[in-house]
């Protein structure tokens, strides 16, 4: 198994920053509600610091304008279509917390909202033979999570897998039932992307605070790595 970005991603987004980690032996069990405060915090001081204007505070955060930037270079309305972490920093400046779905789960979407940038959390059992951030050919499957059944357009971005599966649609908009994180879920790909001018400081900065704190949440890194170009490639293995 192996998770990539094809070429035409890194042409068309040379500023792309995706840092991988790969966890294994995650526990469903545990209690992270002490770990999420001090990253709700920080997401909640950033919020804050924003300019108001007649758009949302998150939206002069660097990290989702670029995002916003991103989705309209695709063709998107970037105020229909938004990133996991602006959708995030939406719903958290709104109610003031987010629902909890799955430890780990909880620690990704606080670190979201922390570093305003989009993580995402792939239970690896629900992978056919790869996972690549690739433009969608057209039909590519997409299992939402309340199981209805949509398919891919022709040039969207999508995480797709060997079977033709769209594990996320509209590249960072809208994930998959399919591989979703599941009490029984052991190994598990998380993917953090990062397109602002700092990206190449901040999601390291991320992984190593994830690293850190999945120790709370019983998964072992089994790989870590920040793509590039140069090497878009990270070999899974079991």
């Amino acid at each position: 198994m192996f998770f990539a970005h094809a070429p035409e991603i890194w042409r068309r987004f040379p500023h792309l920053v995706p840092g991988v980690l790969v966890l294994a032996g995650v526990d469903a069990r545990t209690d992270v509600a002490a770990l999420l405060p001090p990253w709700h915090a920080r997401a909640r001081e950033r919020l804050a610091a924003g300019p108001e204007s007649e758009l949302a505070p998150e939206s002069q955060l660097p990290e989702i304008s670029a995002w916003r930037r991103a989705y309209a270079q695709m063709g998107l309305k970037p105020t229909q279509y938004r990133s996991a972490a602006e959708a995030l920093l939406r719903r958290f400046r709104r109610e003031g917390d987010l629902p909890r779905v799955h430890p780990l789960v909880d620690v990704c979407n606080a670190l979201s909202l922390a570093f305003a940038l989009p993580v995402a959390v792939f239970d690896l059992a629900g992978v056919a033979g790869h996972l690549e951030v690739r433009p969608a050919e057209g039909g590519e499957e997409h299992v939402g999570f309340g199981g209805e059944v949509e398919h891919a357009e022709p040039g969207e971005v999508i995480f797709a897998d060997a079977n033709r599966h769209a594990h996320a649609r509209r590249w960072t908009f809208r994930q998959s039932r399919l591989s979703t994180v599941r009490a029984d879920s052991h190994q598990v790909l998380v993917v953090a992307e990062g397109l602002h001018a700092t990206a190449g400081a901040d999601v390291p900065a991320l992984l190593d605070a994830l690293a850190t704190t999945v120790a709370g949440v019983g998964g072992a890194p089994r790989h870590r790595t920040v793509l590039t170009a140069a090497a878009p490639r990270l070999e899974i293995t079991a």
